[in-house]
């Protein structure tokens, strides 16, 4: 049997650590908001704030997750139902026209999805399994199973499963960490109870 030892909500101005409130920035922009997280809960990655607003998001949720983990042999997968829209745009804004064509390689970087998980990969030296699934809805079923058939085939020691959306200003973030101690059981009931 397996646990979800720790969970993350991050969506409109708090972040939320197993149901309990952690910090809060009312009625600031996503930017003001993800830097005073950082600065509070980390501070010391520069390559930070070269991210994608996407992959900060996904970066703050998993650093809360994982700030105090030893084990490397952490499964990542996330999900959203946008990929990486956001930054798609701003790549096909720069390239659209003629006289001011001027693509960034800064921006192009992150018109891939899975570099969320690259991101996070660097950051805590992981080299385990990871995906990036688009789905309409947080793919409860198929997280559970893929989260479940990783550690009983022990192709990883823990589960760090993840929705992160950010599209036009509106954000949020639900994370989880399943492994094999905890309070709460890791079923598909509890992980649609805490990524609702």
């Amino acid at each position: 049997m397996y646990f979800i030892s720790n969970y993350i909500h991050i969506e409109n101005g708090f972040i939320f650590e197993n149901g309990k409130e952690v910090f809060s920035l009312q009625n600031a922009s996503f930017s003001n908001f993800i830097k005073e997280a950082y600065k509070t809960f980390d501070g010391n990655y520069p390559k930070f704030y070269k991210m994608d607003d996407l992959c900060k998001l996904a970066y703050m949720a998993s650093e809360l997750l994982l700030k105090n983990e030893t084990e490397k042999d952490v499964a990542l997968l996330f999900s959203n139902n946008e990929g990486s829209l956001e930054t798609d745009i701003k790549h096909q804004q720069s390239i659209q026209s003629s006289a001011t064509y001027f693509p960034s390689p800064a921006v192009f970087v992150y018109t891939l999805p899975n570099i969320a998980i690259g991101e996070v990969s660097i950051k805590h030296q992981l080299k385990s399994e990871s995906c990036f699934f688009i789905a309409e809805t947080f793919p409860t079923e198929y997280m559970y199973t893929y989260a479940e058939y990783l550690l009983k085939a022990n192709k990883a020691k823990k589960v760090l499963c993840g929705w992160v959306h950010y599209l036009n200003g509106t954000y949020k973030a639900n994370f989880y960490l399943v492994t094999l101690n905890g309070d709460l059981d890791h079923n598909t009931n509890n992980i649609k109870n805490i990524t609702k």
